[in-house]
C-alpha cells in the first residue's frame, strides 16, 4: 500500500501529466490555425502547477515517498514553480512565431513542451538513479522533437540529429557512471549511496571511475566545455522559440541533477568531483567568452554565453567544500542556486527580443538586425540594454549581484587556489563584457537597417516589459531571492 505522503510529494507531477494527455486529446478538435484553446489551456495548467510547487515550497517540509525513490523539499519545489513560470513566459513569446513558421498546425509545441517540463520535474524530485535518469530522458526526448518540429526546415533537422547522436552518447556515459555507482554500493538510492561511500567500505577507484562518467554526462547537459560542441549547432539551427525552451527552464533541472547526484548522493567524493568541475569552469569560462566574441549571429553568441555562464555557476559548486569542511557549502550552493535562476530569467529576454523582431521569413537573428533598435523602439531597445548589462554583470542589473555571490563564496574559502579562480572568473567576466556592450552599442548607435517600428502582441509586450522590469528590481533588492536560495539549499542539505 502507498502512504498517502507519496501522492503528496508528487501532486504537481500528477497534474502536470493528466493535463498533458487532456490536452493533447483536446487539441484533435480545435481548428483554429493560432491553437488559442490549446495555448490558454497550457498556460492555465502551468499556472496552477506553479502554484501547487509554490505553496509545498513555501510550507518548508521535506517529504519522501515512493520508498524513498522521491522527495519533495524547498529546492526541488521552488525550482519547479520557476521552471513552470519560466515555460509559460517562454510559450507568451514564442507563440506569433511559431504561428508565422506553421508550426501550430497540430498542438505538439504545448504538449511537447508540458511533457519536456514533466521530465524536468522528475530530475528534480528524483532521490533514485534510476528516477532521474528516467526524468532525464524524458527531457531529452521531447527536446529532440522540438528541435525536429518545423519538419520541412533542413537546418532545424540537421540541428535535431546532431543534437540527438550527441545526447544519446552523453546519456550512454551518464548511465554507465550510474551502473558503476550500483556496482560498488549496491544501491540505485541517492541517500543509501551516500550512506555507503562514507562508511569508506567501497573500492575508492571503482568510484572514481564511475564519478568521471558522470560528471561528463552532467557536463554534456549543461553545455560545458569540452562537452559543448552540440550547443551553438543547436541554438542556432533550432526554431527560435525552440531555443528559446531548451535554453532556459532546463537550466534549472540541470542544477537539480547537479545537487542530487554530486551533493546529496557523492559529497564524500567532493574532493574528486570538485577538482573535475573546477577544470571544467575553467575551460567554459575561457572557451565561451572567447569564442562569443567572433559570432555574428545572435543565437549563436548567446549560445558561447550561456557556456560560460554554466563555468560560472559551476564554480559555487566546487567552493561547497575546502578540505574536507562543508563549512561554505549553505553560501557556496545557495549563490550557484540564485546565479542559474537570475541567468535564466535574463535569458527570456534576451530571446525573447529576438522572437519579437522576427517577422514573416525573416529571423532576425543576426547581431546586425539589431541595428538602430533604438529609434523604431526605445522600450525594446531598453528591455535588451537591460538583459546585456546583465548578462556583462554590470550594476545595479542582477546578473551583478549573481556573479559577486558566486565571488564571494570562492574568496570565503581563504584559500589561494579559490581565490585565484575568482580573479580569473573576474578577467573573463570582462572580457565577456565585450559583446555583450556590442549589441547595445549597435543598437543604440548603428543606423536602423529599417525604418518599420516593431509591434508586438499585448501579451508579449507585458510579459517581456515585466521581464526586464524584475532584472532591474533585483538587481537592487536581491535579498529576498537570494534569502529563499539559502532556505532551499539549507532544508536539502538538513534532508
Amino acid at each position: 500500500m502507498i502512504d498517502k505522503l507519496s501522492w503528496i510529494a508528487i501532486y504537481p507531477e500528477i497534474v502536470l501529466l493528466v493535463m498533458a494527455c487532456i490536452i493533447a486529446l483536446a487539441d484533435l478538435s480545435v481548428v483554429s490555425a493560432r491553437r488559442t484553446a490549446t495555448y490558454v489551456l497550457t498556460l492555465l495548467t502551468l499556472a496552477v502547477v506553479a502554484v501547487l510547487a509554490g505553496m509545498q515550497a513555501a510550507n518548508g517540509q521535506t517529504i519522501y515517498g515512493f520508498g524513498g525513490m522521491v522527495v519533495s523539499d524547498p529546492m526541488g519545489n521552488w525550482l519547479k514553480c520557476f521552471s513552470s513560470v519560466v515555460l509559460m513566459a517562454a510559450l507568451v513569446y514564442g507563440r506569433p512565431y511559431a504561428g508565422d513558421r506553421d508550426m501550430l498546425r497540430g498542438g505538439e509545441l504545448f504538449t511537447l513542451s508540458m511533457l519536456a517540463l514533466l521530465g524536468m520535474f522528475v530530475m528534480i524530485s528524483g532521490s533514485n538513479f534510476l528516477l532521474i535518469y528516467l526524468g532525464l530522458e524524458l527531457l531529452t526526448l521531447s527536446s529532440y522533437a522540438l528541435v525536429a518540429l518545423r519538419r520541412d526546415h533542413a537546418v532545424a533537422s540537421e540541428a535535431a540529429m546532431k543534437y540527438f547522436v550527441l545526447g544519446a552518447m552523453a546519456s550512454g556515459f551518464l548511465l554507465y557512471g550510474l551502473s558503476m555507482m550500483y556496482g560498488a554500493t549496491g544501491s540505485l538510492d541517492v541517500n543509501e549511496v551516500f550512506k555507503a561511500i562514507a562508511s569508506r567500505q567501497v573500492n575508492h577507484q571503482v568510484l572514481v571511475f564511475g564519478l568521471v562518467f558522470i560528471v561528463a554526462g552532467l557536463a554534456f547537459k549543461l553545455g560545458a566545455v569540452p562537452f559543448h560542441m552540440w550547443l551553438p549547432d543547436v541554438y542556432h539551427g533550432a526554431p527560435t522559440a525552440v531555443t528559446l525552451l531548451i535554453g532556459s527552464a532546463p537550466e534549472l533541472a540541470a542544477f537539480a541533477i547537479l545537487i542530487r547526484l554530486l551533493v546529496e548522493g557523492l559529497l564524500p567524493l567532493a574532493f574528486d568531483w570538485q577538482q573535475m568541475l573546477a577544470l571544467l569552469a575553467i575551460a567554459s569560462l575561457l572557451v565561451g567568452n572567447l569564442a562569443a566574441i567572433a559570432q555574428t549571429n545572435l543565437k549563436r553568441m548567446l549560445a558561447y554565453s550561456t557556456i560560460a555562464h554554466t563555468g560560472f555557476m559551476l564554480l559555487g559548486m566546487v567552493a561547497g567544500v575546502v578540505n574536507g569542511n562543508s563549512y561554505n557549502a549553505q553560501f557556496a550552493y545557495s549563490a550557484s542556486m540564485f546565479y542559474i535562476v537570475t541567468y535564466v530569467m535574463t535569458t527570456l529576454v534576451s530571446f525573447g527580443i529576438i522572437l519579437l523582431l522576427a517577422r514573416g521569413g525573416f529571423e532576425s537573428d543576426e547581431i546586425a538586425d539589431l541595428a538602430g533598435l533604438n529609434q523604431r523602439s526605445p522600450l525594446y531597445a531598453a528591455v535588451m540594454a537591460i538583459a546585456m548589462f546583465s548578462l556583462a554583470g554590470i550594476p545595479p542589473m542582477v546578473g551583478f549581484y549573481a556573479k559577486l555571490v558566486v565571488l564571494q563564496a570562492l574568496v570565503a574559502t581563504g584559500q589561494a587556489l579559490y581565490i585565484a579562480l575568482a580573479v580569473f572568473a573576474v578577467i573573463t567576466s570582462l572580457i565577456g563584457a565585450f559583446y555583450y556592450l556590442r549589441v547595445v552599442k549597435v543598437m543604440y548607435f548603428d543606423e536602423p537597417l529599417t525604418a518599420t517600428t516593431v509591434a508586438a502582441p499585448r501579451d508579449v509586450r507585458a510579459v517581456l516589459t515585466l521581464n526586464g522590469a524584475l532584472i532591474l528590481v533585483l538587481g537592487i533588492l536581491p535579498g529576498g531571492l537570494m534569502a529563499l536560495c539559502a532556505q532551499a539549499i539549507v532544508a536539502t542539505l538538513a534532508g
